[in-house]
């Protein structure tokens, strides 16, 4: 059953015993239930019981989050909070950062959800305490830890087109166990996809004939190994490794023949190797450390045709990254007063990335390409309580960047491009009032910034775009009013209004070189924006074998290109509605119909041909699920899963259709 205050209410945050406490994120803002103030938990079994098997899909539950499609030649999974994109979003896992230097395009799809305790996502209100970035949220991605001297489980599972036929399977699982002072765990979770099947509706074109969609197959897995150790009561010692590999291809615009690119990725990987600790150095004070190393190994294999069989064209070549990162963050918190609580955080990182690229036409290998750069973060974050029902948060930070090397290979000749260097200020206060034990108001503000990547500095995009090293942060005012409580004992709501002001936006405009050169690109800071909309939950406890629930999620975003009138942003809906039913029919069997719903988003016409490029909305969606759940013993389940019922046909991104009604099946063994 779905507890009021997980992925529903929101904020509300009941702590399961497996979550990995060393790996959340907790900000001095905190309800009296625990929660994070305006955002929100996704529990593992509500994953699985929703059937959200990777983070784009996951993040569709909540409100003020939606998940979303690249298109192009890339065609990835994205993910929206509050109209924020993937790049004003941090992602971590157990809070360490996931951070690719070149451009942080992160396809969420990549990132398995069957071995994680809970999602945590914050939106709008991002502490200082977290470093870097998230100037309109952030994502914590929290793995499992034993609580039983010995526990695992194991989980197979098998999805289906509408006819029935195999197009992935699955597997996962972990192992461990818990004495009085050690701690070890091995998780681990791999989903492999051979296709997915278009709705019977689709038209066929000349790109696309229907049935199975063309170069859908994607392969991914992750192993997670930790061990702890805990020689006191609020101490606790956890080194942790995580190992996460990726294949997948991309499917073709529908109907853009002038634009296809034949690309894809045999590698997409990610490591982490972490030192996470918490240490009671005093009676009111304590200390937090996470040290790590992460790699990232990504290559984008572009070939002359469809059935990626040759490279000999001026459009084939093989693309290589190999980037690592090494950091930490350390925070301190004392209780000054028992009014009073003082943390100090401090925050380092240094990217390294490395990329090169073997051409066809004519043969060329590059020689390797080093950019070098470091960030740092100095925060503070005050929590002033007025007597037990009043309390008040304000934070300060400090981020500087600093570029030590950008090396480029242009025109056949290594080149070194200006290294800049650059500061900013975030600043944010909360006020948090608890008028009764079942109630809470809350408000807040927050301005924070987000650096540029090397993408936005130096790329020039195939020749359409000239370098801008000298760009700047991007900003984002945070404003939120919320509360949350429960109406009865069995009816819980919970609800916010809130608005961005986004100044010095970074966005690509035209640029007239003159004879031969023409007109080009270059990222500068010139847009802005606002973002408002408000977000209503409710949980409802009918019956002790019955719950009804769901959100809503109203958004407006305008933006401000000042060389195109006719710029739209782009891939959020303006409404958007998630509602379930949890419901016990029998001793043994759980129902849990639920409906997606979503109005148009903004998108734009993607072929050469169509001049000028054309804004257009498309995207609205009904998507009805339900799953069904057998209790065989009490370590022995089966989950049966329908989704997309109505085989509805719709696209999130011009060109791109998305997958029609399917089917999954998935046992899991508890031991």
């Amino acid at each position: 059953m779905l507890l009021a205050g997980s992925i529903l209410a929101g904020a509300a945050h009941a702590q399961s015993d497996d979550v990995y406490a060393l790996g959340e994120v907790r900000v001095t803002a905190r309800g009296s239930d625990g929660g994070l103030i305006g955002g929100s938990v996704i529990k593992g079994e509500d994953l699985r019981k929703f059937d959200k098997i990777s983070v784009d899909q996951a993040l569709d539950l909540i409100p003020g989050a939606s998940a979303g499609n690249s298109g192009g030649s890339r065609n990835e999974r994205l993910v929206f909070i509050r109209g924020f994109d993937r790049f004003q979003t941090t992602l971590s896992i157990d809070g360490v950062r996931v951070f690719l230097p070149a451009d942080n395009r992160i396809d969420f799809a990549r990132f398995l959800t069957a071995d994680l305790s809970e999602v945590q996502v914050s939106k709008g209100y991002v502490s200082v305490l977290d470093g870097p970035g998230g100037i309109g949220g952030a994502i914590n991605l929290v793995t499992r830890t034993p609580q039983a001297p010995f526990e695992g489980e194991i989980r197979l599972g098998a999805g289906f087109d509408a006819d029935g036929s195999l197009n992935s399977n699955a597997i996962s699982g972990r192992i461990g166990g818990r004495s009085q002072h050690f701690y070890v765990q091995l998780s681990g979770a791999r989903n492999e996809r051979t296709h997915w099947a278009l709705p019977d509706g689709y038209r066929p074109t000349t790109l696309e004939n229907g049935g199975n969609r063309d170069h859908s197959d994607s392969e991914d897995w992750r192993v997670n190994a930790k061990v702890g150790f805990t020689p006191r009561e609020g101490d606790d010692y956890s080194l942790t490794f995580t190992r996460q590999e990726g294949s997948k291809n991309a499917p073709f615009h529908v109907t853009d023949t002038a634009s296809t690119r034949y690309w894809t990725w045999p590698y997409w990987n990610i490591d982490s190797l972490a030192l996470l600790t918490r240490t009671q150095i005093a009676e009111h004070a304590w200390l937090k450390t996470r040290f790590y190393r992460n790699t990232f190994e990504n290559g984008l294999f572009s070939y002359d045709n469809a059935r990626q069989n040759t490279q000999t064209l001026g459009r084939s070549f093989r693309s290589y990254y190999d980037d690592v990162a090494y950091g930490g963050n350390v925070e301190l918190g004392v209780q000054l007063t028992p009014s009073n609580t003082l943390k100090a955080a401090a925050f380092y990182r240094r990217d390294e990335h490395v990329e090169w690229q073997t051409s066809y036409a004519p043969p060329l290998t590059e020689p390797r390409q080093t950019t070098t750069e470091d960030t740092t973060s100095i925060a503070l974050e005050d929590t002033q309580s007025f007597g037990k029902d009043v309390d008040l948060v304000v934070g300060v930070s400090r981020d500087h960047r600093d570029l030590s090397m950008a090396q480029d290979f242009n025109t056949n000749v290594l080149v070194a491009y200006p290294l800049t260097s650059d500061s900013a200020w975030n600043g944010q206060a909360a006020l948090v009032w608890r008028p009764t034990d079942t109630a809470q108001l809350h408000a807040s503000i927050s301005s924070r910034t987000r650096f540029p990547t090397l993408f936005e500095r130096f790329s020039s995009r195939f020749g359409t775009a000239i370098p801008n090293p000298n760009i700047k942060a991007e900003r984002a005012v945070n404003y939120e009013v919320g509360a949350r409580g429960d109406i009865t004992p069995f009816i819980t709501v919970e609800g916010a209004v809130f608005y961005s002001d986004v100044r010095d936006a970074l966005i690509a405009i035209p640029v007239a070189l003159g004879a031969p050169f023409g007109t080009v690109s270059q990222t500068r800071n010139v847009g802005d924006g606002e973002y408002y909309g408000a977000e209503a939950s409710v949980t409802a406890r009918v019956t002790p074998k019955l719950t009804l629930g769901g959100n809503y999620t109203y958004l407006h975003r305008d933006f401000t290109d000042p060389t195109n009138a006719a710029f739209r942003p782009q891939g959020v809906p303006t409404h958007k509605l998630f509602a379930y039913a949890d419901w016990q029919v029998a001793e043994r069997l759980t129902l849990t119909p639920s409906v997606e719903t979503a109005s148009k988003r903004w998108t734009v016409t993607s072929s050469s041909l169509i001049t000028p490029v054309r804004y257009y909305r498309t995207g609205a969606y009904v998507l009805a699920a339900l799953t069904a759940r057998v209790q065989v013993t009490d370590k022995v389940d089966v989950q049966l899963s329908a989704r997309n019922l109505l085989d509805q046909k719709y696209q999130l991104v011009d060109g791109f259709p998305e997958e029609g009604r399917n089917f999954r099946a998935d046992l899991r063994v508890k031991f």
